[in-house]
């Protein structure tokens, strides 16, 4: 395929680990499948958080797992099409192991690219806009270092576990699909749109992190699209030169 007709994708939320090891191998077996589909046409991959329900890097362990879409990823990354991972809220703690091992480009905080003359800010969405303000104090937590330093202390057994049961009221963990649109007011993602729009001009922004899949016009050329997950819905988004479209892999 000419490069000039390749795509780029986007995707989020897989979750991997929740609600337990039967169905997220299923989910994993899933992307995969989509990965193998899409990477002959893909110029570059944008993989926007969560894709594990829980991850943390000790020094010499990481979780247990995963080696399907691990070892999918290494694959696409060293045939030459760059892969783009964003850390989400779930999946924080991922440090070096997966850019030295898979090659992967790791953000940790949203970026602005341009694809066929188009501006796209693309984020995980966690701890944007107005609101939830429990959460941006316990991220700042998690992101400390010496927060982090204390965790690594406790043996992987006993640190996973507890990672793991902390998270059961998680919508990932407890399998919610009742994810319905708050309404333009209320959606904190549409308000930093909003808020971002009146310093410079974006064309699409693009985040997950909400669960529910979202095409939402900000304005005649400004839209605001939100991936979806990948336990109930499977959406993607496929950006091409005339295109940008948000789609179901069934």
């Amino acid at each position: 395929m000419d490069d000039s007709q390749k795509k780029i994708y986007f995707a989020s939320d897989f979750h991997l680990g929740a609600p337990n090891y039967e169905t997220s191998l299923i989910r994993e077996k899933k992307i995969v499948d989509w990965l193998n589909h899409i990477s002959p046409s893909a110029k570059e991959i944008f993989l926007v958080g969560d894709v594990f329900d829980f991850w943390f890097e000790y020094k010499r362990a990481v979780p247990r797992g995963y080696v399907r879409l691990l070892g999918k990823i290494a694959e696409i990354v060293d045939s030459g099409i760059p892969v783009h991972l964003f850390t989400g809220n779930h999946d924080m703690w991922i440090f070096d192991y997966l850019p030295k091992e898979l090659g992967i480009t790791l953000h940790r905080e949203p970026i602005k690219r341009l694809f066929f003359n188009k501006k796209y800010f693309i984020g995980h969405g966690d701890g944007l806009g107005p609101g939830d303000r429990g959460y941006k104090l316990l991220k700042k937590v998690f992101a400390n270092k010496f927060c982090q330093w204390c965790f690594a202390r406790l043996h992987p057994n006993f640190g996973i576990w507890l990672a793991d049961k902390s998270s059961k009221t998680s919508r990932a963990k407890t399998g919610s699909d009742d994810e319905k649109f708050l309404g333009e007011d209320r959606e904190w993602l549409i308000q930093f749109c909003r808020d971002e729009l009146k310093k410079k001009h974006i064309d699409y922004f693009v985040f997950g992190h909400r669960h529910l899949p979202i095409e939402f016009e900000l304005q005649k050329d400004s839209h605001y699209i939100n991936l979806g997950e990948w336990i109930n819905y499977c959406t993607y988004l496929e950006v091409d030169d005339k295109t940008t479209t948000l789609k179901t892999w069934n």
